[in-house]
C-alpha cells in the first residue's frame, strides 16, 4: 500500500470529515448571525461515511476527526462514530464540539468507539462566554467535560480561540484550571477568513506572545506524533494538563501538514483555505468504487499547494469555518 505522499513528501494520516454545517451557537469568530441556511442540503449518509472512511484508511489515514459545524446535532451521531471506529486501520476517532450535550452522552460515544474530545471553552467567565458564544452555557459545557472525564476519555482537549481584549488576558485563569486536569488547553490564533474581515483586525493577537510567556514560566515544547493536529505542545513539571498552541501565521506552519478535509456533502479539501473541493460523493454510493475513490483521491493530491496564503489575507472561498469544519 502506497502512502497517501503530495509533491512536497508530505504524507497524510489524519482525515477532518464534517458531517454538518449546522451549528447552535452563534461565535463571533464564525456565525456571528447564527446559522444561515444556504439552500437544501442532503449530507453524507452513514454508509456515504463508511465508505470515504474506508478509502482514506486503505491509504494509511489512521485519524479521523468529526467536525461540524457541531456534528452531536447529527440525529445519527453515534451510529457515525460508530461506523467510522469500526473501519479497519482507523486507530483514532476524536470530535470537535461545543459540549452542549457532552454531558448526556459522553458514556455513549466513548461506548460507541469515539477516543478523543476537543471541546471549545473560549472563556472560563461566564460572561465572556456568552459574548463570545451567544450562549449562556459555560457551565453546562463545564459539567460536560467533567462526563467526558468520568466516561473514560483520556484525551479531552480544549480549544480557545485567541482573541485580543476578550481572553488574551485570561492565560493564568487557563493554567489554574489545567494545573490539576488531565487535559490540553490549545490557544488558537484567530484566521481570516471571507466574513470575518473587521473582527480579524480588531481582536486578532499572535499566539507568538503566549508562547514566549509559557518558556518564560518553565513550559518545554513536546515532540509532534505523525498524526498529531498542527498544535505546539508544551507541558510543565508542576501542571497535570499542557498547553497547545495553534499558529497559522507563524513560519514554515504547512511543512508539516498531515491532514486532509472531506466536506459534509462530499468534498474533499486539500486545505482548510483552498479556493476549490474536488467532488467524492458521485463515488460514495456503492463498495464497488473504491478504487476510483482513492484514484481520485490520490489524484486531487498532486495539486496540494506547498502553504496557504493567509499571509495575503487570501482565505481562498472558506467563508467561515463551520462551512468545512475549521
Amino acid at each position: 500500500m502506497l502512502p497517501l505522499e503530495d509533491g512536497f513528501s508530505r504524507r497524510f494520516y489524519y482525515l477532518r470529515l464534517s458531517i454538518t454545517d449546522v451549528c447552535n451557537f452563534r461565535c463571533t469568530y464564525c456565525l456571528p448571525d447564527g446559522y444561515r441556511p444556504q439552500g437544501r442540503k442532503s449530507f453524507l449518509s452513514v454508509d456515504e461515511i463508511r465508505r470515504v472512511v474506508g478509502g482514506f484508511a486503505a491509504m494509511g489515514t489512521r485519524k479521523v476527526r468529526l467536525t461540524g459545524g457541531e456534528p452531536s446535532l447529527r440525529r445519527d451521531f453515534t451510529s457515525i462514530i460508530d461506523a467510522v471506529a469500526g473501519t479497519p486501520g482507523i486507530e483514532k476517532v476524536a470530535m470537535t464540539t461545543n459540549g452542549y450535550r457532552l454531558k448526556e452522552r459522553a458514556r455513549e460515544w466513548f461506548d460507541a468507539g469515539l477516543t478523543a474530545l476537543n471541546v471549545s471553552v473560549d472563556s472560563l467567565d461566564p460572561r465572556q462566554f456568552h459574548q463570545i458564544t451567544g450562549e449562556n452555557k459555560l457551565a453546562e459545557v463545564m459539567e460536560g467535560i467533567e462526563a467526558a472525564l468520568a466516561a473514560g476519555f483520556t484525551s479531552v482537549k480544549i480549544n480557545a480561540v485567541l482573541l485580543k481584549g476578550l481572553n488574551d488576558y485570561q492565560l493564568d485563569a487557563f493554567l489554574g484550571w489545567i494545573r490539576h486536569k488531565p487535559i490540553e488547553l490549545r490557544f488558537i490564533e484567530l484566521m481570516q477568513t471571507g466574513e470575518m474581515d473587521t473582527l480579524f483586525q480588531n481582536h486578532h493577537v499572535s499566539g507568538e506572545q503566549i508562547k514566549q510567556r509559557l518558556m518564560e514560566s518553565g513550559w518545554v515544547q513536546q515532540l509532534r506524533g505523525k498524526d498529531d493536529g498542527p498544535a505546539q505542545v508544551f507541558m510543565h513539571p508542576e501542571s497535570q494538563g499542557g498547553v497547545g498552541l495553534i499558529m497559522p501565521y507563524s513560519k514554515d506552519f504547512c511543512a508539516g501538514c498531515n491532514r486532509l478535509r472531506v466536506s459534509s456533502v462530499g468534498k474533499l479539501h486539500l486545505c482548510l483555505f483552498g479556493d476549490n473541493g474536488v467532488e467524492l460523493r458521485d463515488l460514495l454510493g456503492a463498495d464497488s468504487q473504491q478504487e476510483a475513490l482513492q484514484q481520485r483521491i490520490r489524484s486531487a493530491l498532486s495539486g496540494k499547494a506547498a502553504t496557504h496564503r493567509l499571509h495575503e489575507g487570501n482565505a481562498g472561498a472558506t467563508p467561515h469555518l463551520a462551512s468545512i469544519g475549521g
